[in-house]
């Protein structure tokens, strides 16, 4: 696959994410969880340890992404549920689209602490359709056409540029495929603020899984059923995990 159609894709990932780099990056993880397991901030703490090993930008944010302390863990397992048959779900499109994005152009994911993937991408406000966008949301809607609930309502930040391309292309294929559940798509300003506040969402940002009411692990059951064996970055802390 041309590495510029490639989501998620940045070609030091192949220095900074390699097998002779894992070590390093697993050490720094357990000097970094040691630390903000004890009340450290995550922030500070990543910045104190990156530099003492001397890491880059992006190994620093996949720390920071991966590592969750043990109560904030423990937490967001006790909200995640393992079904949404007959529940309406409330989906943060662009977190868990992005992941498939990236999953379908072969790029890295990380196996994280609580139990989520998680990548490296930033929007900044920046999106744009591409091959695998139609891959991510066919596989979207037909895992959700497997998990039964009654109803899908997918949320997409209205500043990020062409949400409303996105908006219209999931709706396009939803009438290609054969799906048993009702599908809204809305554009709005503060997604994280609503998401927040429903009884049950998809997302694998951990602001937001630290505040909602109960989740379901939905990026990572997708990779799953519709991928299959996934080959994820594994920086977690030995002992851990």
């Amino acid at each position: 696959m041309p590495e510029q159609a490639r989501r998620g894709f940045v070609p030091t990932d192949k220095r900074d994410f390699g097998e002779k780099a894992l070590p390093t990056l697993r050490k720094a993880a357990q000097e970094i969880y040691y630390l903000i397991d004890r009340g450290y901030p995550v922030t500070s703490t990543t910045r104190f340890v990156g530099d003492r090993y001397q890491l880059s930008e992006r190994q620093r944010l996949a720390l920071a992404r991966t590592i969750s302390p043990q109560s904030s863990i423990l937490s967001r397992s006790s909200r995640q549920v393992q079904s949404i048959s007959g529940e309406t779900i409330y989906i943060d499109g662009f977190n868990v689209l992005i992941g498939l994005e990236i999953a379908f152009s072969d790029s890295m994911l990380f196996k994280c602490m609580d139990s989520t993937i998680r990548d490296l991408g930033g929007l900044h406000g920046t999106y744009r359709l591409i091959p695998q966008t139609d891959l991510a949301v066919k596989a979207l809607l037909r895992s959700l056409d497997d998990l039964k609930p009654s109803r899908a309502v997918i949320y997409l930040d209205k500043p990020v540029s062409n949400s409303g391309r996105l908006r219209q292309r999931i709706f396009e294929i939803s009438q290609q495929e054969t799906i048993s559940f009702e599908l809204d798509v809305f554009i709005e300003e503060q997604v994280d603020s609503i998401l927040k506040t429903k009884p049950l969402i998809a997302s694998a940002d951990a602001i937001i899984l630290d505040e909602c009411q109960n989740w379901f692990n939905l990026a990572k059951y997708i990779v799953e059923k519709q991928i299959g064996q996934y080959d994820y970055v594994d920086i977690i802390p030995h002992g851990t995990d």
